[in-house]
């Protein structure tokens, strides 16, 4: 980035598991697990001091089910549950986060991709710059001139050039290219045996989804077939992986500054 982004967005959730599969299974004076507590604080900590930023949001998945499992009940159903070693260091995380003055969201009935995708869409039309911390691919679909990623993994930083370069298509593409490969992590089905390069050849072909649909008798042997047969499921599909941008929150942009940590609460909290 040539400019320090005004606000940045951080995916806890993402956060979380990229800490408690990257640190030492770490506990506190009491024997609880903190090992994604430490993890996360440094990652945001470390974040923040190189970045700083006017306004920066914590954002984590809320518990329970999203609209996502009620429009399609297999929704992520393939996944495990959590660990009960990571679940039980949500709530100390999100003390912590609190009391580090840092603002948080929490937003029951949909994921925390989409309160980032509704946030970055104020910020847009706010012409405000936005640095979005995340390891989800399927953020790729908010990138434009103002809105930006960087990876939790290697610190590596996304803007418009930079999802053609890594995906193939443009970030308005990417729902469709999401679309018809599918995302075997979310149990979200795509078009059978389509991976990245046919996905991109189709997209470079005919442009969008709705055209491809339009014009799959046109797309030949059993790849053909396969597009075909899955005509039915792709509107659905398509729903699954765009992130809703216009969710009615509470906290807005121009409203997430942080504020001064509370030490006294933080020195009981770290102990």
């Amino acid at each position: 980035m040539t400019q320090k982004p005004q606000l940045i967005l951080v995916d806890g959730s993402s956060y979380l598991f990229r800490a408690f599969h990257a640190m030492p299974p770490l506990t506190n004076s009491k024997g609880q697990p903190t090992g994604a507590v430490y993890g996360v604080v440094n990652m945001l900590k470390s974040l923040l001091d190189e970045y700083q930023p006017q306004q920066v949001a914590m954002v984590f998945d809320a518990k329970g089910k999203t609209f996502r499992n009620d429009l399609y009940p297999e929704y992520k159903a393939n996944r495990p549950p959590m660990p009960e070693d990571l679940r039980s260091q949500i709530a100390p995380l999100h003390e912590i986060i609190e009391a580090m003055g840092i603002p948080m969201i929490v937003h029951a009935g949909v994921e925390a991709d989409d309160v980032i995708g509704t946030l970055a869409q104020q910020a847009t039309e706010q012409q405000v710059s936005v640095l979005i911390s995340t390891g989800d691919k399927d953020m790729a679909q908010l990138v434009n001139a103002q809105v930006t990623l960087i990876n939790t993994m290697n610190q590596s930083i996304m803007g418009p050039e930079g999802v053609v370069e890594k995906f193939g298509v443009k970030p308005e593409q990417i729902i469709d290219y999401l679309t018809l490969v599918g995302d075997t992590s979310d149990n979200v089905p795509g078009v059978p045996k389509v991976g990245p390069k046919t996905a991109v050849k189709w997209l470079d072909k005919f442009g969008s989804l709705d055209e491809i649909m339009a014009r799959a008798d046109e797309v030949g042997g059993k790849v053909g077939e396969h597009l075909r047969g899955a005509l039915e499921h792709l509107p659905l599909s398509k729903d699954l992986v765009t992130i809703r941008c216009s969710l009615e929150l509470e906290q807005k942009v121009g409203e997430l500054l942080p504020t001064e940590p509370d030490w006294e609460k933080l020195q009981q909290l770290y102990r």
